[in-house]
Formats: structure tokens, C-alpha cells, sequence
């Protein structure tokens, strides 16, 4: 193994970041990304290499002027469990700060790996612009396993505070009015 580049991703990228992305998907691990959705936010995308192959990548899209998501992170089975998710997870916090956003956030299977950068468990619920722009779209919507976690950049571990109307409110209403108020918010 050589040394692994950190580094934003380009337009040649897009096939390898998608086929990664999917592979993980096709085992239900996170959710799926076509080719057009990854180059509508390449500039959000970091990719880890070796050896000019793509092993690992992630994404920082924004949800608000504060706050943005981390989503897509995939690790090649081949370069698991040597820190290379954590290393990703850091460059695309780094990169937050440079865009001088507040909070990011990420829904996970694996909280631990988003814990061990300074992200803090939150009910999902807490995190109404992600709920309205895509999380009422998907069909595991009302049985969700994700994890939501969220990092305050200025002062690690700090929860990001929202009203608790609009948690309830979200908690409460059905499925199909909640789609349209999302369609509507945006």
C-alpha cells in the first residue's frame, strides 16, 4: 500500500465514487447514488486514493446557511479498520470549517466512527432541515435504523438547538403532509 491521498474530487472520479457508494447500498449499508446525483455535488466530494485508485470517499453537502451534512462516507472493504474512514471524516470537517459552517451532521449505521471525531448522538428528529429536504422522501422514512449525530465546530459537543414545535410536529404528522410541507420549505 502506498501512501493515501486525501484530496477533492474531479469529474473522472464520479464513476468510482458512484460504483462505491453502490456497492454498499446493494447491501442496504447506506443509501444509493447514481451517477448524475454524485456529479450535481462532486465539489462537495473528497475521495481518499492508492496507487491512482479510489478506496474511499465522502461528502459534505449543505443543508442550511449553518450546517451542513456528511454523507456518503465509503470505505473499500480491502482498506477498512485502518483508520481511513476517521481520516476522511476529519478532512470533510476541515473542509466546514474552511466553508465556515457552524453544526454537521450525518445519519449512520456507524456512530462510532463519527463519535470518535467529537459528534454527539442526537434524536433525528432534531434535525429538521435534513427531515425536510430528503429524509420525508425515503422509503425507510418511519422505520429508519440510521443514527443521527452532530458535531458544533466552535465548541465540540455542544448540541445545535431547534424548536421543540417543530420536532414534535414532525413526529406527528403523516407521511404524505410532511412530503408536501418538504416540497413547499424548498
Amino acid at each position: 500500500m502506498n501512501e493515501i491521498n486525501i484530496r477533492p474530487a474531479i469529474g473522472a472520479d464520479v464513476p468510482a465514487i458512484s460504483e462505491l457508494v453502490n456497492s454498499f447500498a446493494a447491501r442496504n449499508r447506506m443509501l444509493p447514488r447514481s451517477e448524475a446525483q454524485v456529479s450535481s455535488v462532486l465539489a462537495d466530494f473528497l475521495i481518499a486514493e492508492d496507487d491512482n485508485t479510489i478506496i474511499a470517499c465522502g461528502s459534505l453537502v449543505a443543508l442550511t446557511v449553518g450546517l451542513a451534512e456528511i454523507r456518503s462516507v465509503a470505505v473499500a472493504e480491502a482498506f477498512q479498520g485502518n483508520g481511513l474512514g476517521g481520516r476522511l471524516v476529519a478532512a470533510l470537517l476541515e473542509l466546514a470549517r474552511e466553508r465556515e459552517l457552524d453544526h454537521v451532521c450525518a445519519l449512520t449505521l456507524r456512530p462510532r466512527l463519527f463519535q470518535r471525531s467529537g459528534f454527539h448522538v442526537v434524536d433525528r428528529w432534531t434535525l429538521t432541515p435534513k427531515i425536510w429536504s430528503e429524509c420525508v422522501y425515503c422509503p425507510k422514512f418511519h422505520r429508519c435504523d440510521e443514527v443521527a449525530v452532530l458535531i458544533h465546530l466552535e465548541e465540540p459537543g455542544q448540541a445545535m438547538e431547534l424548536s421543540p414545535r417543530w420536532t414534535t410536529l414532525a413526529r406527528r404528522v403523516p407521511l404524505p403532509v410532511l412530503r408536501r410541507l418538504g416540497s413547499l420549505l424548498l
